[in-house]
């Protein structure tokens, strides 16, 4: 009996909400870890210049966008969200407000990962361990609360963590806007800036989306998906500041 028990507890541990708790902690550790809570992160995506700055739980996440001889800058903050045009106040409309918070702060989300993994709101759960491509990797679902999950608490997301490296390689995402799709990206071009891990991206989608996350290592391996894009940021500078919001 005292042996059921010990593999029982076993088991509990090491594929439980504490286990999943302390992976995603140092992989965030690895990535970067505080180093992303006070620090300025520059870089270029698809055209547009991002801007974070974070500092005591303050956070400022900038967006411009050069539209023919104007030039939009958007900015989202504790606060909300305010807009300039050419550097001149510009009200944005109730129903646009939520949008254009979202692409802001989505890019931010995903150029930052594994960075936010910890908030609040994020429920994590180890399904189990799978071997991809010969590496063997965690495999963490993500789930949020509705209360400070954002407007798309709904998603779902799943993680493939390196077991030995502790590095998040690969990961996909069901989403319900638009229609709803389903999205499997892996990692490529790492680079450490400052002290902190950014990568690239190849974007793969699979059309049917009742198609479950967890199957999406198995038909990656069998070429089943489709390459859709690129996830490439770029023109990446980091500053390492205390206090400065």
């Amino acid at each position: 009996m005292l042996f059921f028990i010990l593999i029982a507890v076993w088991f509990m541990i090491s594929f439980g909400q504490f286990s999943a708790q302390d992976i995603i902690q140092k992989t965030i550790e690895n990535a970067g870890g505080s180093k992303f809570e006070d620090a300025i992160i520059d870089f270029t995506f698809r055209g547009k210049q991002y801007r974070s700055e974070r500092s005591n739980g303050l956070y400022r996440l900038e967006r411009r966008i050069e539209k023919g001889d104007d030039l939009l800058h958007d900015v989202l903050t504790n606060n909300g969200l305010s807009r300039t045009v050419n550097n001149c106040h510009q009200q944005v409309p109730d129903s646009l407000v939520a949008r254009i918070s979202d692409g802001i702060n989505s890019v931010h989300y995903f150029a930052n990962l594994p960075y936010g993994l910890n908030a609040a709101a994020v429920r994590k759960k180890m399904v189990g361990e799978v071997t991809i491509r010969g590496n063997l990797y965690y495999k963490m679902h993500i789930t949020f609360d509705e209360e400070g999950g954002g407007t798309d608490f709904e998603d779902e997301f799943m993680y493939w963590i390196h077991k030995e490296n502790y590095t998040v390689d690969y990961f996909a995402y069901k989403y319900a806007v638009n229609g709803g799709g389903i999205r499997f990206r892996e990692a490529y071009n790492p680079r450490i800036i400052e002290g902190i891990r950014f990568v690239d991206y190849k974007n793969y989608k699979t059309d049917d989306i009742s198609t479950s996350l967890a199957t999406l290592d198995t038909l990656f391996e069998k070429n089943r998906l489709q390459l859709l894009s690129v996830i490439a940021l770029e023109n990446i500078y980091v500053y390492m500041l205390e206090n400065q919001l």
